[in-house]
């Protein structure tokens, strides 16, 4: 059946009329609701999605139809588009369709001649550019005449404007059609999320005309600031103004009361206290807050339409929350509103978008927020400038672990190669720093301590400002926004916590990280890197001591030295998480990762050991590995230098215990490292057992611990039945166990992942966002196996897959009792673990209903 015949093809719209979004688009609908609410609304005219593609494929509604469109009003109608999503936007409206000589001198009678020449002259050009498709540059003089305009159409075409109102409109709808279909806006709408058959309907609505005698004109208003989501009339009135056409005596009026200038409050206050009522019941019927779009005729209103306010992250929380609050909407829809990763933008600093940008490059966004400082080249210089109070930014080809300490003290940090997982990332993140990685446009120069971008060169001292939100290096100092945590982002996460099923805890390898973690409301540690305390100044001697050491004796009496640190260390976080989980990785960097690789570096190492330069360079190099990441790390040392666990396990327990006799109880989680077979747990199960036994034997005090393996690598992924008969929990470091299912290195993979995207070989980054296909494949059959051993084995993502919305979905479905993440992504993970579980209640009821039926 032809798509134009069909009774959905052309609705009038009424309040009874089938009206439907995904048929007619989201502005028809709207419209319907708002005709329902009794508001002043044109009568209007939906054409589906169907039959515009018919329109665009060359079919064309009757001529009775399209007269009986324009024949409603004064012969006069306007037309929108109505996508599906407002997002997707559409081809521009055309006003004043059935413009012809005869229309115009009626309007001329009843509007003046200005008006009515400013209207028709309007119409002319828009349908010159839009509809005939002429040259824009002869048809966008403000200024010319009517006379003008149409003597243009007619040279142009060689034929006069066309007089037939319902020529006019199916040309217009074919036009409109026809554009959503060009290339140009395909591409624009699915960089919007549009799929690429995304459908397009039109309302064809009677013009109520802005230009007239008496208080005629134009606006919009809304309730609500875009920017902050504090309640605040905003908007605009420009009296005698429609669209491109503007009376002599056009002017722009204030909304409210304004000491600079008129204001429609004061010129119509009966109009003004009309659209305060409007936008409140479009408020609650609606169940949004609406931008109202108006037209005054002497002082009668006519709503055109009504959309969603815009807004940004900070005001879409609170419009949200208080939509709730004032029990418009229930609390599960207002965490359904919010995309998880917005928060993030409330976290930190942000670029005002506002604000000039002189952009120089592009990378990574690894780490979401702004800053701005002086470049600095190395971790001793960025420990210098905050000694100064001067924020700085530490630029890196790559960090490494000895840069700790330098990010710590820098505002933001950028470097040229990495990816989403890659040491800067997951640092920065960790301890909520901008950062931006994989920047290959850069050329960093150490020696000269200069940067160069294309053909601009930066030295130490100039200053950048990093926005890790979007992945922008700016030149000079950007104007930043402040974080926003109040109370309706604590209210928001609050409703989420509970509804949510998993469990989130945070990644904190430092007390600062713990006392964050525990701002968000993370419910303990899940994953306490411990190697990242070896790196500390006071540690870094005894640990290279220790490292050149000859014998189990010798290696013995260089950790004795780190125990009471490392001690001290862990008494620190279990006094600041309070009784709460936490959770302890045992040492797992390759051991070449301590010791200096440049040859000033091994100079000082050598005077500092008192040994020759050659022992120290023969180390050196013959604990280099080909490939040291699936070389000697993990579990491998503990077997191959047990006195590194047997020392770490001694400070967990003695630590333990200290926290016991301050009144903090709780059960320490011990966890194994790059595990792949079973007998490897047992080996180290009994060896942190005898070190347990012996220091309940020299403290006299009684305490259990929990035991587990982190499960990185495809084997341990398939034998995790092997493990769940000897451990207590098992935490998928999903970093590495993506690293080696794919044989990517994630610290290489940014140089060609965008290519990868591009060519559609990856949908995402999968260090970015967890591959459920391959990885979750390894991920699901573990969980799988390991409960079929052990029901009650817990089981934990901890990678920074534990931070990323969608793979929180993936984990909820898979049965994870909880993820861990760094410190600033715990409420994005906290949100988005409510979001799932909101959506698989609402499937177990769908599905619930359908057996029942």
């Amino acid at each position: 059946m032809n798509a134009l015949n069909d009774p959905s093809a052309i609705v009038e719209i009424t309040p009874s009329a089938r009206v439907d979004a995904a048929t007619h688009g989201w502005r028809a609908k709207c419209l319907q609701r708002l005709i329902r609410m009794d508001l002043p609304v044109p009568h209007s005219f939906a054409i589906s999605a169907e039959a515009v593609r018919a329109i665009a494929a060359g079919a064309m509604p009757d001529r009775a139809r399209l007269a009986k469109m324009l024949a409603q009003g004064k012969g006069l109608v306007g037309v929108r588009p109505s996508a599906a999503d407002p997002a997707w936007g559409g081809p521009g409206t055309v006003l004043d369709v059935g413009m012809n000589a005869e229309i115009h001198a009626r309007l001329a009678f009843e509007l003046g001649q200005g008006a009515a020449d400013a209207l028709y002259r309007s119409f002319v050009q828009s349908y010159a550019i839009h509809v005939a498709r002429l040259d824009p540059d002869m048809f966008s003089d403000d200024n010319a005449t009517l006379a003008e305009v149409l003597r243009a159409y007619e040279d142009e075409t060689d034929e006069p404007f066309p007089q037939d109102p319902a020529q006019q409109l199916a040309e217009v709808l074919r036009s409109m059609a026809r554009a959503w279909d060009g290339p140009t806006a395909r591409l624009l709408r699915q960089a919007k999320g549009a799929p690429p058959n995304a459908p397009l309907g039109l309302v064809v609505q009677d013009m109520a005309h802005a230009l007239g005698p008496g208080v005629t004109g134009s606006g919009t208003i809304q309730f609500v600031d875009s920017v902050t989501g504090q309640p605040r009339v905003t908007g605009r009135f420009r009296g005698q103004t429609q669209g491109t056409a503007r009376a002599v005596n056009a002017e722009t009026l204030y909304l409210l009361k304004d000491p600079r200038g008129l204001s429609l409050e004061e010129t119509a206050p009966e109009v003004f206290a009309d659209l305060v009522r409007f936008g409140v019941a479009a408020r609650e019927r609606l169940r949004e807050e609406m931008q109202i779009e108006f037209v005054l005729s002497d002082k009668r209103i006519a709503i055109i339409d009504a959309i969603r306010v815009s807004r940004n992250s900070r005001a879409a929380l609170r419009i949200a929350v208080a939509l709730a609050r004032d029990g418009i909407i229930r609390p599960d829809e207002a965490i359904m509103r919010i995309e998880p990763r917005a928060l993030s933008d409330l976290l930190h600093q942000q670029v005002d978008p506002t604000s000039p940008r002189d952009l120089l490059a592009k990378g990574i966004n690894a780490s979401p927020g702004a800053a701005t400082g002086q470049i600095v080249f190395t971790a001793v210089a960025a420990q210098a400038a905050e000694a100064r109070g001067e924020p700085s930014v530490l630029v890196r080809r790559e960090t490494v672990p000895e840069d700790i300490r330098g990010m710590h003290a820098a505002a933001a940090v950028l470097t040229e190669r990495g990816g989403m997982t890659s040491h800067a990332a997951v640092i920065a993140r960790g301890i909520g720093v901008p950062c931006i990685v994989g920047a290959s446009s850069i050329s960093i120069d150490a020696r000269s301590r200069t940067l160069r971008v294309g053909g601009r060169i930066f030295r130490e001292g100039d200053v950048l400002t990093i926005d890790g939100t979007t992945g922008e290096v700016l030149a000079g100092a950007a104007t930043l926004l402040e974080p926003a945590l109040d109370g309706s982002f604590s209210q928001l996460l609050d409703w989420a916590d509970q509804i949510r099923t998993l469990g989130v805890r945070v990644n904190a390898d430092t007390p600062d990280d713990a006392r964050t973690g525990l701002t968000f409301n993370a419910e303990g540690i899940g994953l306490c890197r411990s190697e990242h305390m070896f790196f500390e100044e006071a540690r870094l001697p005894a640990m290279r001591e220790m490292i050149f050491a000859d014998t189990p004796e010798d290696r013995r009496l260089a950790l004795e030295r780190i125990l009471p640190m490392q001690r001290d260390d862990f008494l620190a976080l279990f006094e600041i998480m309070a009784g709460r989980p936490v959770t302890i990785r045992l040492f797992d960097p390759p051991l070449h990762e301590f010791l200096p690789h440049d040859r000033e570096g091994m100079r000082e190492l050598a005077e500092s050991l008192d040994l020759p330069l050659s022992d120290v360079t023969r180390r050196v190099e013959a604990l280099s590995e080909f490939n040291p990441m699936l070389g000697l790390r993990g579990v491998r040392l503990g077997i191959v230098l047990p006195e590194i666990y047997e020392m770490q396990a001694r400070a967990i327990f003695e630590a333990t215990v200290a926290a016991s006799r301050k009144g903090i109880h709780f059960t320490p989680e011990v966890m194994l490292p790059l595990v792949s077979h079973g007998r490897e747990v047992a080996l180290m199960r009994n060896l942190i057992e005898s070190v347990a036994a012996t220091i309940r034997t020299e403290t006299h005090a009684d305490f259990d611990y929990r035991l587990g393996v982190m499960v990185e690598t495809p084997r341990a992924a398939l034998r995790t039945a092997d493990f769940a008969q000897q451990v207590d929990f098992l935490s998928y470091g999903t970093n590495d166990l993506t690293q080696m299912a794919y044989g990517l290195s994630r610290d290489d993979a940014g140089r060609f992942m965008g290519k990868y995207i591009q060519q559609g070989v990856f949908e995402e980054d999968p260090f970015h966002i967890l591959d459920q296909d391959g990885v979750g494949e390894l991920l699901t059959i573990g969980v799988e196996r390991a409960r079929a051993v052990d029901p009650t084995i817990r089981i934990a993502v901890c990678g920074e897959h534990g931070g990323n919305p969608e793979s929180i979905a993936f984990c909820v479905r898979a049965g994870v009792d909880y993820v861990s993440c760094s410190p600033f992504r715990v409420p994005v993970a906290r949100l988005a673990a409510a979001q799932e579980t909101i959506l698989a209640q609402a499937e177990a009821r769908l599905c619930g209903s359908e057996s029942g039926s």
